[in-house]
């Protein structure tokens, strides 16, 4: 998928995102100006790890 072809898709989901999220969402997406690729590689297999790990790490917080 090339950039173009990603920002319209990315355009097309923000159209239908309720407004409420909109600054959250624009909040997220300026983190990663100020990322290396390397924290932003970080950010993603963490995000991986606790995703496959949700339940695991709900039963260790009880």
């Amino acid at each position: 998928m090339s950039t173009a072809e990603i920002k319209i898709e990315i355009q097309q989901v923000l159209d239908s995102v309720p407004e409420d999220a909109l600054v959250n969402i624009l909040d997220y997406l300026k983190q990663f100006q100020n990322q290396t690729q390397d924290q932003i590689e970080l950010a993603g297999y963490i995000k991986k790890i606790i995703t496959e790990d949700k339940n695991l790490l709900e039963r260790l917080a009880k």
